[in-house]
């Protein structure tokens, strides 16, 4: 008899043949990703700019060509000159702001709570405009605020234009051409961009916080003014400066419905670019503006709380 120990030895296990090294991924593929919008940065923002500047400090004119001599008094000459434009840009930039957060919250809020089935159509109706030139759009602004239409007549009839002369908005019964009607088409102009911001950030509240505001007895203006505007600031802050920051730079409205009195930087930086010819000028005019509008733009950041917009 064959006992356990008499068994014949197991088979030894074949070897398994070794494994195949993995091949590394990808490790640059996200940039090259990157590269193209890289590139587009790099060619149309960065050699621009870099370009911009080396021209701010350059002497020089067309007959004799222009050298870079560094020639900082340039930002000085500018900035002593043109200081009355670029407080008006900044007043007409901060008005329009201001009233494009006054007309664009109410709307946002009834688009994100309030629409229901017509939230679509709303917001088609918001953005409606951009598929119209924004030269066209302008014009249509002088037709509007042109003297004797239904618009000025109105606002004279209510006594209205009294008031806005006293304030030096408008002069006697005229409102095209006067700093009213600067305000009025950047305001128009730049709505959209308030609006969708402020969207976007009431949608993302969830309702049920309103509902438990409501079960803790608040009122609907306390519930609003402690829960739905804290939580909608993100928009808020991205609104004003989508908003802020292309008026105070944009001079296709005070041209069109202001007069020279209205005048504001970007008027004064196409101007010395196009028809002055003082490309050192304009250059430095566009970099104190960019620098102008950053410091604006942190100081505004860091007041409102925003850190995650920094």
């Amino acid at each position: 008899m064959t006992t356990a120990t008499d068994a014949p030895p197991l088979a030894p296990a074949p070897e398994q043949p070794p494994a195949k090294p993995r091949k590394p991924r990808g490790r640059f593929t996200p940039y090259w990703l990157l590269l193209p919008g890289l590139l587009w940065l790099v060619v149309f923002f960065a050699l621009p700019m870099l370009y911009q500047a080396s021209t701010s400090v350059q002497t020089g004119s067309l007959e004799t060509g222009y050298k870079v001599t560094w020639h900082f008094q340039t930002y000085l000459d500018a900035l002593g000159e043109y200081w009355p434009q670029f407080l008006r840009s900044v007043l007409y930039a901060g008005i329009a702001t201001v009233l494009c957060l006054l007309l664009g919250y109410p709307l946002a809020y009834l688009i994100a709570f309030k629409a229901g089935r017509w939230r679509n159509l709303i917001l088609i109706l918001v953005i409606a405009p951009f598929f119209t030139s924004f030269l066209i759009r302008t014009l249509a602004w002088k037709t509007i605020l042109a003297d004797g239409g239904w618009v000025v007549s109105t606002l004279d009839t209510l006594r209205l234009l009294d008031v806005t002369s006293w304030l030096g908005l408008t002069e006697g019964d005229r409102v095209l051409a006067t700093p009213l009607a600067v305000v009025c088409g950047l305001t128009y102009n730049f709505l959209p961009f308030m609006i969708l911001p402020l969207y976007t950030s009431l949608e993302r509240i969830d309702g049920r916080l309103h509902e438990a505001a409501g079960d803790l007895y608040a009122r609907p203006f306390t519930a609003f003014r402690k829960v739905t505007f804290p939580l909608s600031l993100p928009g808020v802050v991205s609104g004003t400066l989508l908003t802020f920051i292309p008026a105070s730079g944009d001079y296709v409205n005070a041209q069109l419905l202001g007069s020279t009195s209205e005048k504001m930087v970007g008027n004064v930086i196409q101007s010395q670019f196009l028809t002055v010819l003082d490309y050192p000028t304009a250059a430095a005019l566009s970099f104190i503006l960019m620098a102008a509008i950053l410091l604006m733009v942190t100081f505004y950041i860091r007041r409102a709380g925003t850190e995650d917009l920094v």
